[in-house]
């Protein structure tokens, strides 16, 4: 399993252990960066330290602040929100150059009901600040 791969199958456990996931933000909102092909995702972490290192280690998230996200409102708000604005799911971004595995909303609600199926996502639009 490569890096990511672990990075990504750490995410679902840890998400589903603590209950939140992590995203970070600076006075203009939550980041989107966009990949080699244009489409732009929105990281979030299993653990506030992965993004913490991040934001740490990474020029582009200097100053950023780490924001818990209790799990239930990710998936019931964040996921419509994010679909509506077609943008990707970053999960445990790492490294230098903050790489790892991008999903789409669907997919990440999917692996999330194959491990706790009385969560349900009824969504609501959350738009994103950039």
């Amino acid at each position: 399993m490569s890096l990511s791969g672990a990075h990504k199958a750490a995410f679902r456990r840890e998400v589903t252990q603590g209950g939140q996931v992590f995203a970070i933000r600076d006075p203009d909102g939550f980041p989107a960066p966009a990949d080699d092909d244009g489409r732009r995702a929105v990281p979030f972490w299993s653990k506030p330290t992965r993004a913490q290192l991040v934001v740490k280690h990474v020029t582009a998230y200097g100053g950023f602040e780490v924001v818990p996200i209790p799990v239930e409102e990710w998936l019931s708000n964040w996921m419509a929100g994010l679909e509506h604005d077609q943008l990707l799911v970053g999960v445990n971004w790492a490294g230098a150059k903050a790489t790892g595995y991008d999903l789409t909303p669907g997919q990440v609600l999917r692996w999330f009901a194959e491990l706790e199926p009385e969560i349900t996502a009824e969504p609501r639009i959350h738009t994103t600040q950039r």
